[in-house]
């Protein structure tokens, strides 16, 4: 099949374009590097050209409120206009856990609004929404230290690895499509302090953690479970500390 991946350059796009590959379908990268800008629209009608599946990972340059509504809002009215044109029969969108519990924080009200818009398109959908990546826990001990002090909320976390990511992003995008949602999160839940604890041990680094209340993830304010599935989810196989360790 032909697939177009949005966004396919970023830590998740780089492993999701090499395992289609790898499994033999034609990958179209839709970044502006190659000519394709979901933003101006420039090069969409030839990459969705006979395309099947469109694969939206992209993401706005920054997380602040105006930036984010504009750039989900316009990538997402060219792209719904151009695979209605091209006839594309999937689209499958990465969003997060707990966008529409939070819907205070504009960037989840962008990621939101993202979601609807393919919802609302008549277009065959899936919505994979993700918890926070393994790989994140090196920005919260960067954003969240004050010399050798890292200041952590005890909200609950269940993180999962890139890799898993890829994997299940892979396989709904292959699947019939879901026309809903569907979320994806680590094989375990614990504090998030508990886990900054456990990196900086495994890797060594002598920083305090002080764990508070506050239920904050950066610099956003969340409720308690805000993070993690309240309901049926699909768990990723790689443990935390095993991935830590690599």
């Amino acid at each position: 099949m032909k697939i177009l991946v949005i966004g396919g350059t970023g830590l998740i796009g780089r492993n999701v374009t090499s395992k289609l590959k790898e499994a033999g379908h034609e990958v179209i990268v839709g970044v502006p590097s190659t000519g394709i800008d979901v933003i101006t629209g420039e090069g969409l009608t030839e990459a969705l050209n006979g395309t099947d599946i469109v694969i939206d990972l992209s993401n706005s340059s920054s997380p602040e409120e105006e930036n984010a509504l504009n750039f989900f809002r316009t990538a997402g009215k060219n792209l719904i206009t151009a695979e209605k044109a091209a006839g594309v029969k999937h689209h499958l969108v990465l969003s997060i856990v707990g966008t529409d519990r939070a819907q205070y924080i504009g960037y989840l009200r962008a990621k939101k609004d993202q979601e609807d818009t393919i919802k609302n398109s008549g277009i065959a959908y899936t919505i994979i929404r993700s918890t926070q990546f393994h790989e994140h826990i090196s920005t919260i001990i960067a954003v969240q230290s004050n010399d050798n002090v890292v200041h952590v909320s005890t909200l609950d976390y269940q993180p999962i690895a890139a890799e898993d990511v890829a994997k299940y992003v892979v396989r709904f995008a292959l699947e019939e499509h879901k026309n809903s949602t569907v979320e994806i999160a680590g094989p375990e839940r614990a504090p998030m302090d508990e886990f900054v604890k456990r990196y900086l041990s495994i890797n060594e680094q002598d920083k305090e953690v002080v764990a508070d209340d506050e239920n904050k993830y950066m610099f956003f304010v969340l409720p308690k479970s805000g993070l993690v599935p309240v309901g049926d989810f699909h768990s990723g196989t790689i443990y935390f500390d095993d991935w830590a360790k690599n």
